[in-house]
């Protein structure tokens, strides 16, 4: 049977250099009636444990170490023996939400995370923070771009970690060279394709360099 993808949207705060947002984030599950993955374990374990179910959860992936992507991940882990994974980049990023807890493990980029059949490749994808990846799966068609690549245009550059000429770079060098018909999943609000985003995407390059 071959993987599936679900989206749960769970809410709670962002905080950042001293300021606080409420926001919704979406939690995605990649697996199939047996084994799962999640994709950034965001504010609520309990919420994330009953759309599991009685899954095997072998992997929880961080797109990026910002509180409100990872706030869930200790929990989750302690709760199921599913392996953490960051970047190593995030670690100090990491560190100011969890400081008594490290992730289990490291993300590299090109590496693939085996899911339920799905194969997901860890593009490093700097910019909105300095370990922030992205999640391929061409068999799937599907790329997560946690706070990388939104519908509209790429994520905020403008809080301590990020830098606005690194993320254009990493988009138009891992992104837009993607089939355009790729599905972008993303870490708030609703989905887009590579294509859609690739002719508005041109003009924040331009602005970016």
């Amino acid at each position: 049977m071959a993987a599936g993808i679900e989206r749960l949207v769970t809410s709670g705060q962002f905080s950042l250099d001293g300021g606080t947002w409420d926001v919704d984030n979406n939690v995605w599950i990649i697996g199939d009636d047996h084994e799962a993955v999640v994709i950034d374990a965001a504010h609520d374990a309990d919420a994330i444990l009953a759309a599991l179910g009685d899954r095997r959860l072998t992997a929880i992936v961080c797109t990026h170490a910002h509180n409100d992507h990872i706030g869930a991940a200790p929990a989750l882990a302690d709760a199921t023996g599913a392996t953490i994974w960051l970047h190593p980049d995030d670690l100090p990023l990491w560190r100011t939400t969890h400081p008594d807890r490290e992730p289990d493990a490291r993300l590299a980029d090109g590496q693939v995370i085996e899911a339920a059949g799905a194969d997901l490749t860890v593009l490093h994808t700097p910019g909105h923070a300095p370990g922030a990846v992205c999640l391929y799966e061409p068999g799937l068609g599907v790329l997560f771009t946690g706070d990388t690549l939104f519908q509209g245009g790429p994520g905020a550059t403008g809080r301590s970690y990020s830098h606005f000429p690194t993320i254009i770079d990493s988009i138009r060098d891992r992104l837009l060279t993607l089939p355009p018909e790729t599905k972008v999943l993303t870490g708030h609000g609703d989905p887009t394709t590579i294509g859609a985003e690739a002719p508005h995407l041109q003009e924040w390059i331009t602005r970016g360099h």
